[in-house]
């Protein structure tokens, strides 16, 4: 018998809208569903479910190890899931008690591109309301810049890119043809109908392949560039400036003192009753008072250059300069020819894409990894940030358009923590504004803690299709550290280096193997209107299961059930869809989603507030504006204005640049068992300049050595004409045989291996962990004068 049923994919940020194919209870195919917002297509990724779900890789049943950690054979078991979950509460509660639920950390596959998306929100609300504020969720290699770093200039993550009505669309360090499938379809088809596209990227690819501007950008130096590109605006006068006065801080007067804004209650003639901020009028020749809860009135007064003695109410005199004079003050320091120096980038592109911004009546852009895999991946953000922020596009038509999703009831909440748990996150002294602040660590500070017991010993770890030791810096040291865990939980389709090391293993359902409920598709409004509740395609593969259901069962065995419905997920469900008056039992008679109507509004910040009197949205900021100039980072010892920081420097032993791309065929670290996927790609490569290898005596497809000061790994030469000589790029989440193809995998752990993740320096800096082109040994490398003979290592 064959049907079909609609859903999504979970594979990538895309969500792409699918039908699925089942015959006699098989998943056969998947083909795109053009009635969905985000079915436009359907990429190699989404098109291999039918050997993600039947693969007789997969695991089946829950295993206990019965060998000691030193033993490389796990000695593993089969035992029922309740034997497993008793042992998992059990334990799990006994730590806890023992040595506080901070001892527990938790460890969570990206929800951007891993089938754990259904259940993201749910492991959220556990882990919170258990009382652990330490996950590891590689917000500081991922999301962390754009999704937060972001917020600390407009207050918010970056929102989508309006492709269908920009000028000019800008993709920094992001490829959405790899990335985000049906971001990259209606960008094309915004091409069609005459928006232009520019594209900052070291290598030439698929986006900027058709790309009116490309700029192939040394690897670290983004930030020099969007500050030079801001010098070019604001001498050229080619920035909204009646934006910059009245919806950023640019005008708030500076203190030189102390670097802090002049406050309103600071002026002569107050009592110190006034609140909000102070500006100079150049009409009046005066500093007035600004309350930036309100919308500015006749903003063209206020002065956003010049430094002038400003006389307090206390008698006192402070020179005092805007916002906007600060942040001028940092753009100026890179004019066309130092940038084209930093960058490589030659000085007439530069100047082009400036023009092409200021020309450009509405400007979009999005960043992803490329920005936020480096040292200096937060000044990045604020440096993109800040000269997005010059051309007055933000939630206006052809900008990033603020699209919220429809109102439900959220599992989760950053509430849910206990404000005295919460402070105890690890690396949250050394990153107080950084991922520790909202519970999300790195691999680093957790590897430290299970090792050294300090600040204090981490001593179980629960992890969700998280691949440590393959997906974190310094593999070698991660794999030490989970083995040296009291107890270790790994819940998965497959197994992976970091099962490994586990005491228990639990099959993990894939998510063509049971329902899952969605709010919203975030690429553009329709989408955001999207409510879907996609149903089960074939029956689960042996005894696995759902991570939500993993959750709400150990949820109920610690005493939580009445925070999680009683261990009732549909309940739970419906009272998430309460707002929305729809029920679990409506959405299944409707598989392909329902659409919930929102009114396509724009520039919300400038909406009053019900009941507020003059009162407007403004900004979730502090000063309520767009923040050039943070006060909130100079109070943290972090600069207010952006800043670049060069990159790791190439010398005579490590003469290479070094950087990673994301694969356009795996998820990360997984997938490259899959036949379909793997013959598109059967080896780790390396793309190096034709002339870069001629000089080392490489040929092309020949397996070479690859070294930075940390280590070594084996990767084979794919020539790359486009790229700058001195700039190399590796993949990336090697380790996985595919054994229908007699293609093995290698250990992460060796040199004889390709795991990239060996080169990179572990230590975090104050924004990211230092994955493209950071501080040594990350951002140099060299091939060795000899190189490996051919064939990878035999599998471990």
């Amino acid at each position: 018998m064959s049907e079909e049923k609609k859903g999504f994919c979970t594979l990538c940020k895309s969500r792409c809208g699918a039908i699925f194919t089942i015959e006699d209870g098989r998943l056969t195919g998947v083909r795109p569903d053009p009635d969905h917002p985000t079915g436009t297509a359907m990429c190699p990724k989404g098109r291999s479910a039918p050997e993600i779900a039947h693969s007789t890789s997969r695991l089946t049943t829950p295993l206990r190890r019965t060998n000691p950690k030193s033993d490389p054979d796990p000695g593993w078991v089969p035992i029922s899931w309740d034997e497993a979950m008793e042992e998992i509460a059990g334990k799990i509660g006994a730590i806890a008690a023992e040595s506080g639920p901070e001892s527990v950390a938790f460890a969570v596959a990206t929800p951007s591109g891993t089938m754990v998306s259904d259940a993201t929100e749910w492991i959220e609300r556990f882990v919170r309301l258990f009382g652990s504020p330490n996950t590891v969720y590689s917000a500081e290699i991922c999301n962390w810049h754009k999704d937060f770093a972001h917020a600390f200039t407009f207050g918010s993550p970056i929102p989508p890119p309006d492709y269908a009505n920009a000028d000019l669309a800008l993709l920094w360090g992001f490829n959405p043809a790899k990335t985000w499938l049906a971001q990259s379809a209606a960008l094309s088809a915004a091409q069609a109908t005459g928006t232009k596209l520019a594209v900052v990227d070291p290598r030439r690819s698929t986006s900027a392949l058709r790309a009116d501007h490309w700029l192939r950008v040394r690897p670290g130096t983004d930030a020099a560039l969007a500050l030079g590109l801001a010098h070019l605006l604001i001498t050229d006068e080619g920035y909204d400036a009646a934006f910059v006065r009245a919806w950023t801080n640019a005008p708030l007067l500076v203190r030189a003192d102390t670097g802090r804004f002049l406050r309103a209650d600071e002026l002569p003639g107050t009592s110190g009753e006034r609140t909000g901020f102070a500006v100079f009028d150049e009409e009046t020749g005066r500093a007035e008072a600004y309350d930036t809860t309100r919308a500015a009135h006749r903003p063209e007064r206020f002065a956003l250059r010049g430094t002038r003695p400003i006389g307090l109410r206390d008698g006192s005199v402070v020179d005092c300069a805007p916002a906007f004079e600060r942040y001028a003050d940092a753009c100026a320091a890179w004019p066309p020819a130092r940038v084209a120096a930093t960058t490589w980038i030659p000085e007439r592109e530069i100047r082009a894409l400036a023009a092409e911004i200021a020309a450009a009546p509405s400007v979009t852009y999005y960043g992803w990894t490329g920005v936020g895999q480096s040292a200096n991946a937060a000044q990045t953000e604020r440096a993109l940030a800040t000269l997005y922020a010059l051309t007055g596009s933000y939630d206006a038509p052809g900008g990033n358009h603020v699209v919220p999703a429809p109102p439900y009831n959220p599992a989760t909440s950053f509430g849910q923590f206990a404000p005295d748990q919460r402070a105890k996150a690890l690396g949250l002294d050394k990153h107080p504004l950084g991922p520790p602040a909202f519970g999300y660590i790195n691999s680093g500070d957790l590897c430290t803690a299970i090792e050294t017991g300090r600040p204090y010993p981490v001593r179980a770890l629960v992890g969700f299709g998280s691949n440590l030791v393959v997906a974190q810096p310094d593999s070698d040291r991660t794999a030490r550290a989970l083995s040296a865990l009291d107890f270790q939980v790994h819940l998965d389709l497959f197994h992976n280096p970091t099962s490994s090391s586990a005491d228990i293993v639990l099959p993990v359902n894939s998510s063509y193997e049971h329902e899952a409920l969605r709010f919203g598709f975030e690429v553009s409004h329709r989408a955001q209107e999207q409510v879907q509740l996609r149903p089960r395609m074939v029956e689960p593969q042996g005894e696995s299961r759902s991570d939500t259901e993993f959750v709400f069962d150990l949820a109920c065995r610690l005493g939580m059930g009445a925070d999680f419905f009683g261990g009732n997920i549909e309940a739970a469900w419906n009272w998430q869809l309460e707002p929305l008056g729809l029920t679990v039992e409506e959405l299944r008679r409707q598989p392909g989603g329902v659409r919930v109507p929102r009114e396509e509004a724009y520039r919300k910040y400038a909406a009053p507030v019900p009941g507020g009197a003059d009162t407007v949205t403004g900004f979730a900021t502090p000063t309520r504006r767009v923040e050039l100039y943070s006060e909130r980072l100079l109070e943290h010892g972090y600069p207010a204005v952006p800043q670049h920081h060069d990159p790791a420097p190439t010398d005579a032993a490590y003469p290479l640049v070094l950087t990673c791309a994301k694969h356009g065929y795996f998820v990360h670290s997984q997938q490259r068992l899959l036949t379909s996927l793997r013959r598109r790609a059967t080896d780790p490569s390396v793309d190096l300049h034709p002339r870069t290898a001629a000089a080392h005596g490489i040929g092309e497809g020949e397996w070479l050595e690859l070294a930075t000061r940390l280590g070594s790994i084996r990767l084979r030469a794919r020539f790359d004409d486009s790229l700058h000589p001195s700039v190399v790029v590796g993949e990336y989440g090697w380790w996985q045989e595919a054994t229908d193809l007699a293609l093995p995998g290698a250990d992460p752990t060796a040199a004889t291996g390709s795991n990239f993740n060996r080169l990179v320096d572990p230590r975090p800096t104050r924004s990211a962990v230092p994955h493209r082109c950071g501080r040594p040994p990350a951002g140099s490398a060299r091939f060795p004068e000899t190189a490996p003979g051919p064939g990878p290592a035999p599998s471990p």
